[in-house]
């Protein structure tokens, strides 16, 4: 089937994605509820974002689906904003977002690492990877239609 690039852009999720983000702010703010950051008094004081503007971001993204706004459990006159799953999953976008600058000298030189938890070790860079595991170069990569997506054989099922 030949395809229309002009066609294809308009059906690709990125700019829908970067739509619901919106800018750098959205960003930040994202950044900060990936650390642990829940609530208005925070974000504004961590970011040294302006209040008007981070209610305006904080409410673009509750109405995106990509933060939930509740009130807190111990005091219900108090709300609190978490990463709904849809926010959770921007989580490696971000990470190589942040690579990506760590590589190409955006950050200072003494900027934290990320980690695992478990045994303090630096994350590895986030890559493309082949459906089988392989780590794919931008060479490697091509478009094609859902249709042409060829089925893999199934692995046989382990005798029990």
């Amino acid at each position: 089937m030949k395809h229309n690039l002009a066609q294809d852009l308009e059906q690709c999720a990125l700019p829908t994605a970067l739509e619901a983000m919106g800018e750098r702010w959205s960003f930040l703010i994202l950044r900060g509820a990936l650390s642990g950051i829940r609530h208005f008094e925070e974000f504004q004081s961590s970011l040294g974002i302006a209040r008007n503007i981070l209610a305006n971001r904080l409410a673009r993204l509750v109405e995106n689906g990509i933060m939930l706004r509740q009130p807190m459990q111990c005091d219900r006159r108090k709300v609190e904003y978490r990463l709904t799953e849809k926010g959770q999953d921007l989580a490696p976008a971000m990470i190589a977002l942040r690579q990506w600058g760590e590589k190409w000298g955006c950050a200072p030189p003494n900027c934290q690492l990320l980690a695992d938890s478990r045994d303090r070790q630096p994350i590895r860079r986030i890559a493309v990877q082949a459906h089988d595991g392989r780590t794919l170069d931008l060479a490697d990569l091509v478009w094609i239609c859902t249709d042409e997506v060829t089925p893999m054989a199934q692995e046989p099922a382990a005798a029990a």
